[in-house]
């Protein structure tokens, strides 16, 4: 994370400006929350980026005695129809396994100690 908020809750309207590697390029891009019902749902989208358009969808389901996350995520690269084969022959691989694994993170946190170490106590001690 390079901008925006790097650290406890977001919220509507919130932006995170994240820098990564991918195929050896450095890649800049910019999200912010355009749709948030807590604790429930919320909706990212890049406003600045590599991606002609991404969306990812979260959705969090209550079943007795876990939450369960599902995640939508849309993305089309610039190019046209160059892109749109990218898009199908190398991207959608290549992003599949990349969320999926972010996922598995979020889970490890999520289901044990780890979450503590990433909200400000005052957040912790909050009502969420």
């Amino acid at each position: 994370i390079i901008g925006g908020v790097e650290t406890g809750l977001m919220k509507l309207h919130d932006t995170v400006t994240w820098r990564a590697t991918h195929f050896g390029i450095r890649f800049t891009l910019q999200s912010t929350i355009i749709k948030f019902t807590r604790p429930f749902f919320f909706t990212d989208e890049m406003k600045q980026g590599p991606f002609k358009s991404m969306v990812h969808d979260h959705f969090f389901y209550w079943e007795e005695s876990h939450t369960t996350m599902v995640d939508h995520f849309y993305f089309q690269s610039p190019l046209g129809l160059l892109g749109e084969v990218a898009d199908s022959l190398i991207l959608k691989s290549y992003l599949t396994p990349l969320l999926t694994q972010r996922n598995s993170i979020i889970k490890h946190y999520a289901e044990g100690d780890g979450w503590q170490h990433m909200l400000p106590k005052m957040v912790q001690s909050s009502k969420l």
